[in-house]
């Protein structure tokens, strides 16, 4: 029956032909496989039947994102069956092979966030797979963020464990352990935070060409926001990515595989990153500079050496160069000195373990007190005031000293109130006027346990929301008490000024 034109013609899967077409223009089914789907949109896109094959449970994006048999990081595909990445969607590509030989069918680009299914090479629509690419890339509304502080509620991962946006552990991939808690600190300070959760706030920031170290800004950004997205698939993060591009960007200075130093990481990311944001030393200012950055003078007199005669002393101190001289500078961390540990012990022959207030290793900003300061050739007396109390104040207290052959550890406690700390007496006299706020509470401690080289780290960190104190080390998430905080060997805090505000009281304070 009929004419032969009104017969429904066979469709060749994966060919539909536009409208008005009897075939595609040259090149295009080749430009098809290779680059995107059809236009029109093929039909089994929406009813893809290898979609109960996914395997949420071991899919892990947190580490780089390379082909595991060319090792390439171009165009590169996650297989949602087994987790493992592959290169390339064509014909004789590392994906297409697998699902050939493996016969799994679900792929997802990491760069465009498109599913695709192998080797048909059709698109995959389908809205139940929102959740694997808000894994991959999650992303925050305005309200969100804005929310996130007073959030107290618990989510629960994709294995079925229980957790707190924002206190999640780090993998310790080797030995960076010191890296982890430096950055699980600074995940909890909520401007900084806030900035590196909306991409759009560094996204066009211009840097040379060539340039490494906007890697360290673009990886800190997608570790801030696993850290903080409310639908993992697991209660941890690894900060593979994020570490891989410390490395790079410090020349090797701190590595995955060797134990560094707390402080001295501190230092070098916080100055890395307010760089990298097109910060300088003077006049351009970073989030990282609004949210850390305090001043202070810096008063300085060069003596005599000791060794010389009391008469020469006398007149070299009438000189210029003797005279004190004072200079305005920044800071973005305070270094509080421990007094000297002692070396006897006591009857029963153990160590003693001083205690010292913070209030007295704080004395050395009054203005007042002087301290002595060797250099290779001369000595100089420095006194140290504050003119400027950022709206998060950073303490390093100073528990290593390094000489020609050891590194010592200072095991001195230091007695601190986790809240209520008043740095008004610590500011000149013509600023305490200006400054109102200059009451601090302290929301991360990290803490250095064990011998100088071989020891590790972990932190205290208050979440915002339910006004409790956990305590991270690695993977171990657990709920402290406040007043077992102040019994650690402290060694880095993150104080937050009180801004006028009422605060949220803290449990057990």
């Amino acid at each position: 029956g009929g004419p032969i034109s009104s017969r429904p013609q066979a469709e060749t899967p994966g060919r539909r032909f536009p409208a008005g077409r009897k075939s595609f223009p040259p090149g295009r089914w080749r430009q098809g496989l290779k680059y995107g789907r059809f236009d029109p949109e093929d039909r089994r896109s929406r009813h893809c039947p290898y979609l109960d094959t996914i395997n949420k449970s071991v899919l892990d994006f947190d580490f780089e994102k390379l082909c595991s048999i060319s090792l390439s990081h171009i165009n590169v595909y996650a297989c949602l069956v087994c987790g493992k990445y592959f290169q390339g969607r064509g014909l004789k590509s590392h994906a297409y092979i697998h699902s050939v030989q493996f016969s799994h069918h679900v792929f997802l680009n990491l760069h465009t966030l498109k599913f695709y299914c192998l080797p048909d090479n059709y698109e995959i629509i389908d809205s139940s797979l929102e959740d694997i690419t808000y894994v991959l890339k999650p992303t925050f509304t305005h309200q969100h963020i804005s929310n996130l502080d007073r959030q107290a509620k618990l989510s629960r991962a994709y294995d079925g464990t229980t957790y707190l946006p924002g206190i999640v552990g780090l993998n310790n991939i080797k030995a960076n352990d010191y890296a982890n808690a430096v950055l699980q600190a600074l995940s909890n300070v909520p401007p900084l935070r806030n900035y590196f959760l909306e991409e759009e706030n560094y996204k066009h920031i211009r840097r040379p060409p060539g340039d490494i170290m906007f890697l360290l800004v673009q990886r800190f950004g997608e570790l801030m926001r696993k850290l903080w997205n409310p639908r993992n698939f697991k209660a941890h993060v690894s900060p593979h990515e994020m570490l891989q591009a410390v490395v790079l960007c410090s020349k090797k200075n701190f590595q995955i595989t060797k134990q560094g130093d707390g402080v001295d990481f501190l230092s070098w990311f916080l100055n890395a990153l307010h760089s990298a944001l097109g910060g300088t030393k003077k006049k351009k200012k970073t989030i990282v500079t609004e949210v850390f950055q305090g001043s202070m003078r810096i008063f300085t007199k060069k003596l005599p050496h000791p060794d010389l005669p009391a008469d020469e002393k006398e007149q070299l101190l009438q000189n210029d160069e003797y005279q004190e001289k004072m200079v305005e500078s920044t800071f973005m961390y305070l270094t509080l000195d421990l007094p000297t540990a002692p070396l006897y012990k006591d009857e029963k022959e153990q160590l003693i373990i001083p205690q010292v207030p913070l209030f007295n290793i704080l004395a050395k900003f009054n203005g007042i007190m002087e301290k002595e300061y060797k250099t290779y050739k001369e000595n100089f007396l420095k006194r140290f005031q504050l003119t400027k109390l950022p709206p998060y104040l950073i303490f390093c207290i100073k528990r290593f000293t390094k000489n020609n052959f050891f590194v010592e550890k200072n095991p001195t406690i230091v007695n601190f109130p986790i809240t209520n700390v008043d740095l008004r007496e610590y500011l000149s006299e013509e600023v305490q006027a200006v400054h109102k706020n200059t009451v601090y509470d302290l929301i991360a401690n990290i803490v250095h346990d064990g011998k100088p080289t071989e020891g590790a780290y972990r932190i205290h960190v208050l979440h915002h929301g339910t006004g409790k104190w956990y305590e991270l080390q690695d993977l171990q998430v657990t709920d402290i008490l406040p007043q077992m905080i102040t019994l650690s060997e402290a060694y880095i805090q993150i104080w937050k000024r009180r801004d006028g505000q009422e605060e949220k009281p803290q449990q057990g304070t």
